[in-house]
């Protein structure tokens, strides 16, 4: 059972790790443009791979990261790499709500051509998005390094 977990919680790892990352490089190459058309279709295509993969990804993490534990009789709470994983991963989580209504502020302004409105707001979504993108990263490197972290007794 635990390998069978451990490759869900893996898999869905790269399927969050790469979305998020990509969504990041997508959206500042079509800033480039300056074109209000090109910046919506990508802010639209952003939103809707955070549907597909990014909220999935989140699920699928949990359950598999939850379920290789419990199948290794690994203490959660008292293993300091996963807590400290959890940790950094919910913290994105936080990020991710803000920078969600942001996304979705930016289409609206993208699609209105407002592109100055959107360049100034586009600093909202640099900020959380970078924490958003960040936090998942230092986590999956602590998972995988496994480093001696303070955790509960």
């Amino acid at each position: 059972m635990y390998l069978a977990f451990k490759l869900i919680h893996v898999i869905a790892v790269i399927i969050f790790l790469g979305n998020i990352a990509v969504g990041v490089f997508w959206k500042a190459w079509a800033d480039r443009t300056n074109n209000a058309a090109i910046i919506a279709h990508t802010m639209e295509g952003i939103i809707k791979a955070d549907r597909i993969f990014t909220i999935p990804g989140v699920l699928l993490i949990v359950i598999g990261g939850v379920g290789a534990a419990f199948a290794a009789d690994l203490p959660i709470l008292r293993t300091g790499w996963i807590l400290w994983g959890i940790v950094l991963f919910v913290l994105a989580g936080i990020a991710f709500g803000p920078l969600s209504r942001s996304q979705r502020n930016l289409l609206a302004l993208a699609k209105a051509g407002d592109l100055d409105a959107y360049h100034a707001a586009s600093n909202q979504w640099n900020i959380f998005g970078t924490i958003a993108l960040v936090l998942p990263f230092i986590a999956a490197a602590i998972m995988i390094l496994k480093p001696l972290l303070p955790a509960f007794p």
